[in-house]
C-alpha cells in the first residue's frame, strides 16, 4: 500500500533537503539555477549560498515497513509557482510546512493554505538552521496563530533521523485526525 504526503512551506526553507535527506531512491528534483531576473522576486538575505530554486516538485520515497511506502511531494516555496500546488495536494493524507524561523512571514501563505483552502491534516516543523531556534514552539504557534492541535516540532532537515521523525509525527497527526485508516492509503 502506498500513500501521499506534501512538503511545503515558504522559499528557502528547506523542503528540498528534507525530502532528499530521507528518500530512498534518487530524490527527483526540479531545481532551477536562479538568474538576475528571479532577484526581484526572491529574497535571498537570509539564505545567501541559495543559488537554486524548486520550479515545479521535489519527488521522493521512504519505505516505512512491508506494507506501507510512502510518497512525498514537495512544492515550489514561491508565489509565482503556487498555481501547482492544487494538483500536489490532491490525494494527499497530510501536509508538513516547513518553517525557516528566522523568516516567519515567509510561511504565512503555506499556513493558510492548508488552514483555509485544503482542509488535510498538517503539521509545521521549524528547521533548526545552524542548529538553533530563536523562538520556543509556543511563541512561534502564537505568532503564525496556528491552533493547539496542530503539531510544532523542531528539526534539522539535513539530518536524515530528524527528518524521519518529522514524517512519522505528520503520520501519526493524519491518523489522529483522519475518519479511518483507509483513508491514509490506497
Amino acid at each position: 500500500m502506498s500513500t501521499k504526503i506534501v512538503i511545503a512551506g515558504g522559499f528557502g526553507a528547506g523542503k528540498t533537503t528534507l525530502v532528499g535527506s530521507v528518500s530512498e531512491i534518487e530524490p527527483v528534483t526540479t531545481e532551477a539555477v536562479m538568474t538576475e531576473a528571479s532577484v526581484v522576486h526572491d529574497d535571498t538575505t537570509a539564505v545567501p549560498q541559495k543559488v537554486t530554486t524548486t520550479v515545479a516538485m521535489d519527488f521522493g520515497r521512504i519505505t516505512l515497513d512491508e506494507e506501507l511506502i510512502l510518497y512525498m511531494f514537495g512544492t515550489p516555496g514561491q508565489a509565482r509557482f503556487w498555481f501547482m500546488w492544487d494538483d500536489l495536494v490532491r490525494g494527499a493524507v497530510g501536509a508538513v510546512v516547513v518553517v525557516d524561523p528566522r523568516r516567519l512571514a515567509d510561511c504565512f501563505d503555506a499556513i493558510d493554505y492548508f488552514e483555509q483552502q485544503q482542509r488535510i491534516p498538517y503539521i509545521v516543523a521549524l528547521n533548526k538552521f545552524d542548529g538553533q531556534l530563536n523562538y520556543t514552539g509556543e511563541e512561534i504557534r502564537e505568532a503564525l496563530e496556528i491552533s493547539d492541535n496542530v503539531p510544532i516540532i523542531d528539526f534539522d532537515a539535513r539530518d536524515r533521523s530528524s527528518a524521519g521523525h518529522v514524517l512519522k509525527e505528520l503520520l501519526v497527526h493524519a491518523l489522529a485526525n483522519s475518519g479511518s485508516q483507509s483513508e491514509l492509503v490506497g
